[in-house]
């Protein structure tokens, strides 16, 4: 699994579907989270969801999101973003525990660091918001790299760009 390739599929794929505004673009976005040489998925069951938390309690992995953004007249820019998240030990009570929220649910490597999943977490080095699905940093580079950022929209009334 690529997260560049399947951001720039979504994003593409609704660009197609519904066309790119002329004073705006279309995002696409995903997220891996990558356990040694092992890409995590979304987990299939709870069982998987325990299995992947398993894996990665005392541990680190790696993080990686990615956004393609397609822009009027069909300019593309991408970036991608990778942060390292260290998990404390776990017991199988606090994986139970944690699998019993049901935030594992549709989320890649089973957990949702921006909810319960906090909890699970000792240490990330890199951007928090890639972590969560959407590297705001990046979005407002790209935004600003394809002239999209709203300080430099007709009209934004000359702000500056934020330090």
């Amino acid at each position: 699994m690529d997260a560049l390739a399947n951001a720039r599929g979504k994003a593409r794929e609704v660009a197609a579907r519904a066309g790119v505004p002329a004073d705006g673009a279309v995002l696409g976005a995903d997220t891996a989270v990558i356990c040694g040489e092992r890409v995590l998925g979304k987990p299939v069951d709870a069982g998987d969801a325990m299995a992947m938390l398993g894996a990665l309690a005392g541990t680190e992995h790696a993080v990686e999101s990615a956004i393609v953004l397609i822009a009027p007249g069909g300019r593309e820019g991408e970036r991608r973003v990778r942060t390292l998240v260290r998990f404390r030990p776990l017991t199988a009570v606090g994986i139970e525990w944690y699998v019993g929220t049901g935030e594992w649910r549709d989320r890649a490597g089973g957990y949702a660091i921006q909810g319960r999943a906090a909890a699970l977490v000792e240490r990330v080095e890199g951007d928090y918001t890639a972590v969560v699905g959407l590297p705001v940093a990046a979005l407002v580079e790209e935004l600003a790299d394809l002239g999209l950022a709203p300080w430099s929209a007709p009209g934004a009334g000359g702000e500056q760009a934020p330090a």
